[in-house]
Formats: structure tokens, C-alpha cells, sequence
């Protein structure tokens, strides 16, 4: 054999080898998950609501899998405390499927996560090339949650538990009402204001007697006459309610809040009202307390002292009216220009009112919104509290001047924001025709007014009970089903929490005294009118809001 056949027989044997070796070894596995599916429906963002009690995961993979690895890699567990959720889980379709569900029910309306981590690995011994998480809420349970009751006895229980708000927890000393149910000294001049006209209700239900609500009464004025700030005989928002002293609301807002003292006047002129023994020394010295108390708010200064034809919302007393808000409609501060318009002492006039209120007309809206022509105010008539701080004492019925009806008003904003939330053009869970309310309230992160055009999901029970007397049957719906189908999760000592989100499963744990206070009023007015009937009926408030232009046969 020459030499050249030689060398390449050695060539034809090396190659052979080398071609033998290649095809011996694998090539490297790419191990990774295909969609989960949870009860057999998929989701681009691995998330899925409405998730019933006993839900089906199933997840595949793309080779099959090392099965004594999957019992550590997979976990459900609580989302808020991260708590593990026994599993039962099979391995099928030659081992590349996994198929899990929890070994018992799962709390309704609770969010849970499910974890797949890259300690599963494949027959072949590959890791998987990233964690899995699946995002799971679970869905209402829809069985009651309390004995069924009269809609009567319902009424009176919501009134009754609301009521404790500003009863047992109203501050030891003043006995005004607390921000929150976390404010410690802290009382708020409006809320409390919502909170006389409460006891007033209190007594007027049994829930105290008279003497009561007239002791604690006395206790309050006595509070304010003696202890409170005042600034040109307005009352800052926040007062310390041990001392009286300011507690600055912000950074500026350190002084006189006229919309607040509006509030607080409202409630107690309604009170001057109710206690009107001519015989009785306790009544007669509280209404002459409520009198000063009263006549002391020099309404028409807050026009920058006569300067403006402006109402000023604050004034600071080491920043003057740095905070520059004039009080414009439409909103909730119906009831500051009524008050200033009614003093005694120290009246504004109707250009004011005009001027800087209604703007000259520029409040109005007119357009219609889901078929519902809106009067007054901004797209969709904005947070719920607009057509209820003002009207705890204002009666709307058959109210008109230059710019509106207000009872056409009032119940057009409530019928869009429940319209809305019926309709759920966000789509969130829970939003229906028996789950409505959109308003100023406690969010998941903090605090914040909402409406249609600023909507996260958040539903407050005080939108739609406050506005019974403009829904009455919408605003029942509501309160059926918050007290029966969520009561377990929103029914605490002093009734409804301030507000929830089914969309991220959150229940907020806090009571605010102007959220609690106009559930208790608006039923009542709903009912019997009782609050309507006794503001009206002060004189000064019926001279007041003819002097403005106000028509109805309640100012007669």
C-alpha cells in the first residue's frame, strides 16, 4: 500500500470517529413553562380574578420533568402574608404537566399567589430558566353573612352602629368627633359639626335621651366657647381635643377654615333648633352659647377684609392668605355661602355670592351624561360628598334660584355615579348595580376624592347610603349588599369601614368622622327629614337664601 492510500484510509477513520463522537453528544435542553391555565382559561398576564374557592392550575412545560423536584418548587400561598397553602398536585402527559389545587376551600375574596421556582428541573437535570407567578383573587362569596332583616330594622342598625363613631369615641374632653378612628387628640371642626347633628338623630331614634345629647351638647359648646382657636370667629380644620389648640391642617393651613366652620354651624344651628324648651335652663343656655358661638364668625372678612368680592376658603395667621382659595362652586361649600349670606352680625351680599360662587353663571354644566342632564359642576358632577355636605341641613326639594334646581341636581349626580359604576366601563370586579359609591374616602395608598373621570376601583359605603334620600332605591340595593354579602369584610364596630377595592382585594381598616356622619344624617333626612326640617326653620337661614335668590316653599 503506497503511502498516499495510507494517509488517507487514516483520514476516512479519523473522520468516522469524529462524526461518531459529534452525534454522541446532545445538544443543551432549553427548559421553560408554556401558559398557565387556571380552571381552563389562560391569561397574558398571569393574573386571574374571580377565582372560585377551589380552582384547577395546570401548567405545562417543554420537557419532561424530574418529578421528585416538583414538591419544593411549587408553593400557593397568601399574597398579603406570604402564608403557604397546602397543595395536592399530579404529574401527567409523560411528565411535562403540571396540574395543582389546594387541599382545602380558599377564602373568598382574598388574593393569592402561585410560585413555580427554578429549583423544578427536568428529567434531564435542566433548570427551569425563570420563576413562575401567578396572581389569584378569589371571588365573592355570595351567601349572606347575616341573618335577613326588615329593610326598616336594617335602617335602624346601620343609624345605630354609625352612631358609636361619635358617641363612645367622640374625645373625652370635648367631646367633639376625631378625624379618624386613629387620630388620637385630634377632632375635626366639620366632622364635628356632622356629629352634633348625629346625636340630634340619636336622640330622636333612642339611642340616648334627650338629656344625654343635650349634656354632651353643652359639653361641646362649652369646648368651643372656652378652649377652641378661633380666628376672626372661624375655627381651623384640626383643633387638639384636649386643648383647643390649632393643629395645622398643612403646611400653610394653620388658621381659620370657613368651609369647616360652615359644617360645624350647620350642625349646631340645627341643634339651636331641636333644644327649644322655653322652660328648661339647660336648653335656653345652650342655644344662647350656639348664638354667640354663631354671631361670632365674621363671614364677610374672609373677603380679604372687604377688599375682594371673593370668598376666601383660609386664613393663616403667620401666612396670611397665602393659601389664595377662593371658595368656588360647584362643590360641597353650598352651605359656606348660605351661612355667610344668613349672619347677623356680618352678612356678604348676593354679588358675592354670585360673583365668586357661581362664577357668573360659569358653574353650570347642562350636558348630559348616560341620558342624565347634569345642571351644575364638572363632567359627571364629580365625587358624591358635592350633593351631601351642604345638604345634611339644606333641603333640596323643590330648591331653585338663578342657576339650578338642586333636588334635579342632587339626584342627577347620583344617578350618573351609580349609572357608572352599573355600567363599568373599566371593568373592574365588584362594580354593579348593588355595588356603587364613588367619593372622596381612604384608598388603598392613602386618600383621595374620586368620580368617573378619577376612578381606581375604589367603592366607599358613604357614597351611595349618604345619598338615600336621592336613590332611595339604589342606595338600599347598596346597602344590602354591603351589610349581607360583604359584611364579614366591611362591618366593624362603627359600621361601615370607610371604603374598599375588590378590584386589588382591600378593605381599609379606618372610620373618618365626615364619611361616618352623613351615612347617619342623609338616612335620617330619607326618613323622616328630621335634619331638612330643623335648619330651615331658622329664621336667619330662611332670610338668608331669599336674600341670595333662593325659591322654595320650605323658605315660606
Amino acid at each position: 500500500m503506497n503511502t498516499t492510500k495510507l494517509i488517507g484510509l487514516l483520514f476516512l477513520v479519523v473522520a468516522g470517529l469524529s462524526c461518531k463522537k459529534t452525534q454522541d453528544v446532545e445538544p443543551p435542553e432549553s427548559f421553560y413553562f408554556h401558559p398557565v391555565q387556571v380552571n381552563g382559561q389562560a391569561s397574558s398576564s398571569m393574573s386571574f380574578q374571580n377565582v372560585g374557592a377551589n380552582p384547577v392550575i395546570t401548567i405545562s412545560f417543554s420537557a419532561p420533568l424530574q418529578k421528585e423536584s416538583v414538591a419544593k418548587a411549587i408553593q400557593l400561598s397568601l399574597k398579603s402574608t406570604g402564608v403557604s397553602v397546602p397543595l395536592n398536585y399530579t404529574v401527567s402527559s409523560g411528565d411535562t404537566v403540571i396540574t395543582a389545587t389546594p387541599q382545602s376551600s380558599l377564602s373568598a375574596l382574598t388574593a393569592y399567589q402561585f410560585t413555580v421556582q427554578p429549583t423544578l428541573t427536568s428529567a434531564r437535570n435542566s433548570v427551569l430558566n425563570s420563576t413562575v407567578t401567578v396572581n389569584l383573587t378569589t371571588s365573592l362569596d355570595n351567601t349572606d353573612k347575616f341573618p335577613r332583616i326588615s329593610d326598616s330594622l336594617l335602617l335602624d342598625l346601620v343609624q345605630k352602629q354609625t352612631f358609636k363613631y361619635f358617641w363612645d369615641f367622640g374625645h373625652p374632653v370635648s367631646g367633639l368627633a376625631r378625624e379618624r378612628n386613629s387620630s388620637g387628640d385630634i377632632v375635626t371642626s366639620g366632622g364635628s359639626g356632622f356629629g352634633v347633628m348625629a346625636i340630634l338623630v340619636g336622640i330622636n331614634r333612642n339611642f340616648i335621651t334627650r338629656q344625654q345629647g343635650l349634656t354632651r351638647l353643652t359639653t361641646i359648646t362649652n369646648f368651643l366657647t372656652n378652649n377652641a382657636k378661633r380666628y376672626h370667629g372661624a375655627f381651623p380644620h384640626w383643633l387638639n381635643g384636649a386643648t383647643g389648640a390649632t393643629v395645622p391642617f398643612s403646611a400653610k393651613d394653620d388658621g381659620a377654615d370657613l368651609v369647616e366652620t360652615s359644617y360645624l354651624m350647620q350642625g349646631l344651628l340645627t341643634a339651636r333648633q331641636y333644644f327649644n324648651s322655653s322652660t328648661n335652663a339647660d336648653e335656653i343656655a345652650l342655644r344662647k352659647s350656639i348664638n354667640a358661638l354663631w354671631d361670632g364668625v365674621e363671614w364677610n372678612w374672609f373677603t380679604k377684609n372687604g377688599t375682594e368680592t371673593n370668598l376666601y376658603w383660609h386664613w393663616s395667621p403667620n401666612y396670611n392668605w397665602d393659601m389664595n382659595l377662593p371658595i368656588r362652586g360647584w362643590n360641597e361649600a353650598l352651605i359656606t355661602y348660605v351661612l355667610a349670606a344668613s349672619s347677623n352680625t356680618s352678612p356678604i351680599t348676593k354679588t358675592i355670592y354670585d360673583n365668586s360662587w357661581a362664577q357668573n353663571g360659569q358653574m353650570k354644566n347642562g350636558n348630559s351624561y348616560y341620558g342624565i342632564k347634569l345642571p351644575l359642576g364638572p363632567a359627571y358632577g364629580g365625587p358624591l360628598f358635592f350633593s351631601q355636605y351642604s345638604f345634611l341641613g339644606i333641603n333640596p326639594h323643590d330648591l331653585t334660584d338663578t342657576y339650578a334646581d338642586y333636588w334635579q341636581q342632587n339626584t342627577a349626580h347620583s344617578q350618573i355615579n351609580y349609572t357608572y359604576c352599573k355600567t363599568n366601563p373599566k371593568q373592574y370586579s365588584g362594580y354593579s348595580a348593588d355595588c356603587w359609591g364613588l367619593t372622596a374616602s381612604d384608598q388603598q395608598d392613602g386618600y383621595s376624592a374620586r368620580d368617573p373621570t378619577n376612578d381606581n376601583g375604589t367603592i366607599a359605603p358613604t357614597a351611595a347610603l349618604s345619598s338615600m334620600p336621592y336613590t332611595p332605591t339604589e342606595s338600599m340595593q347598596a346597602l344590602r349588599f354591603f351589610y349581607y354579602k360583604l359584611g364579614d369584610k366591611i362591618w366593624k364596630d362603627y359600621g361601615f369601614v370607610d371604603a374598599f377595592n375588590l378590584n386589588n382585594i382591600w378593605f381599609a381598616d379606618s372610620f373618618l368622622a365626615i364619611d361616618q356622619g352623613p351615612i347617619i344624617v342623609m338616612v335620617e333626612n330619607q326618613r323622616s327629614q328630621l335634619l331638612w326640617k330643623l335648619f330651615m326653620s331658622c329664621p336667619e337661614v330662611k332670610k338668608g337664601m331669599k336674600g341670595l335668590g333662593f325659591q322654595s316653599p320650605n323658605l315660606n
